[in-house]
């Protein structure tokens, strides 16, 4: 495995009947926080699961942290945490004897796993919680459990599907500090989501799925300088979008107001233009294109 490297995927498909959830995916995952978004449908719990070796590809490999998970899927899992999206608990056990047996099937010794079992509930926020049953924790509570589970044998790498599903507002921010925290620790993370804006605030680096085909996978970053700018003008805008397209410079009108872009130095372009024009500007915004806008933009196009 390249070094800056922790998942490769070479051909990936992987299908249940005539339903084909993952087509021809060639994508690596570079070390830190990852995104993988896509719609509901789009095919990243199957990815999730083929990466843990607890389903194999149809066609094509997948290596994590340089191994192969259908060939070696122990060695993968000692290495790896998984937050399932959905998934049962033992409701009659305490947050921490469940959290101290999970970490024994990772391979820890008893006592180790009980002193790590408490260390990882204080790291997620429930030191004082932990004796109580987990039939009486609320949704959030009961994320920050899963979360626990996943981390508490020191994996290199975590793989968390829709962590924040269920959450209110403030327990979905407090849900991606904690992956925020997993970063600082040195922890690899690839974070499932369909909500885009939990994306941009928690990630690195975005892997874009969309019924199955591979989409985009670039740092965020790179999505955040598709920029644009929104112009609004005294009169004619028409024209001042008409100009700007001769220019070759894409713009939208909207009433009064003409959206431009993407692209560097549009401000100057736009306020040469509108002079020319003898048409006053009201006001000019400039704003990164969202991942939202950009993933609107793929379906639109395909």
């Amino acid at each position: 495995m390249n070094g800056d490297t922790v998942i490769e995927v070479d051909g990936l498909t992987h299908d249940y009947g005539e339903v084909v959830a993952l087509r021809d995916l060639n994508l690596t995952v570079p070390p830190g926080i990852t995104g993988l978004v896509g719609a509901n449908g789009a095919g990243k719990t199957t990815l999730l699961r083929i990466l843990l070796g607890l389903i194999h590809p149809t066609q094509g490999a997948v290596k994590v942290l340089g191994r192969s998970p259908e060939e070696e899927p122990l060695e993968v899992r000692a290495r790896v945490g998984y937050m399932p999206e959905v998934g049962s608990m033992p409701l009659d056990q305490t947050a921490a004897d469940f959290v101290a047996y999970t970490a024994e099937l990772a391979g820890l010794p008893p006592q180790e796993a009980k002193r790590r079992s408490s260390e990882t509930l204080f790291l997620v926020g429930l030191e004082e919680e932990r004796f109580r049953y987990l039939g009486d924790f609320s949704t959030g509570m009961k994320q920050r459990v899963k979360l626990a589970q996943a981390i508490v044998h020191d994996p290199e790498l975590v793989l968390l599907d829709e962590p924040a599903s269920g959450l209110d507002p403030e327990g979905r921010e407090q849900m991606l500090e904690l992956i925020r925290r997993l970063g600082q620790f040195g922890i690899n993370v690839v974070v499932s989501s369909h909500v885009l804006s939990d994306i941009e605030k928690t990630c690195d680096w975005v892997v874009m799925l969309d019924a199955g085909n591979f989409l985009r996978s670039a740092p965020l970053k790179g999505f955040e300088r598709d920029t644009r700018v929104l112009v609004e003008v005294l009169e004619r805008p028409e024209e001042l979008a008409a100009r700007l397209a001769e220019r070759g410079i894409e713009a939208t009108v909207d009433g009064m107001r003409v959206l431009v872009g993407p692209g560097e130095g549009l401000e100057d372009a736009i306020i040469g233009t509108a002079a020319r024009l003898g048409t006053g500007v009201v006001r000019m915004t400039r704003g990164s294109t969202s991942l939202e806008d950009l993933f609107l933009d793929h379906g639109r196009a395909s």
